[in-house]
């Protein structure tokens, strides 16, 4: 959405489109619940598409719960918290120069450094139930809800293979309270 348009505006063109036929659902993208309201008293919001992981949760406060309860799905981006979640690092410096993440604050070397346990945890999930970190990350976001679904990004058909899986993870009540119990990071997401 163009901060400089109003949402109405812009919602009410999408609407059109359906209208017109050339589109079947319309969705929003990292949105409030007000916002979510002011665009279906114009027409139905299909889906919402918020940043949402183990990693960063702030949609668990009202966007998750007012989505199941009003049908509409959501779709979690960065699922894998931008691959924090994996483990695969333990230092600012072991960033590729040119890689996003070296500018984000969750990810410089103090915040990095406080971080790691987060990611020690899942993987202490992942270890205890057979399963891969990004496995447990996925299955924990399906267990929010069947509205819920993550679309993690992939490099390789090794990491496709791997987020797939988290499909066939069934988390334990133990298992979902130990990621629950998940400390938030240190840092802010941007």
């Amino acid at each position: 959405m163009d901060p400089e348009v109003p949402l109405e505006e812009t919602w009410g063109a999408l609407a059109e489109a359906v209208a017109a036929g050339k589109a079947r659902h319309i969705g929003l993208s990292e949105v409030s619940v007000e916002q979510i309201q002011r665009a279906q008293a114009i027409h139905p919001v299909t889906t919402v598409q918020s940043e949402f992981s183990l990693w960063t949760r702030d949609v668990q406060a009202e966007v998750l719960p007012y989505c199941r309860e009003h049908g509409i799905g959501l779709l979690p981006y960065s699922p894998l918290g931008r691959g924090f979640l994996l483990g695969r690092f333990s230092s600012f410096d072991e960033l590729p120069e040119n890689d996003q993440r070296r500018r984000l604050p969750r990810f410089q070397q103090d915040n990095l450094r406080a971080n790691l346990d987060i990611a020690a945890r899942v993987r202490g999930v992942a270890d205890r139930i057979g399963a891969t970190p990004a496995q447990v990350a996925l299955a924990w976001l399906v267990a929010q809800g069947e509205h819920v679904v993550p679309i993690p990004g992939t490099k390789t058909p090794k990491y496709l293979a791997d987020n797939a899986g988290g499909a066939d993870v069934q988390l334990s009540p133990a298992d979902l309270a130990d990621l629950d119990a998940i400390p938030a990071p240190i840092g802010a997401r941007y």
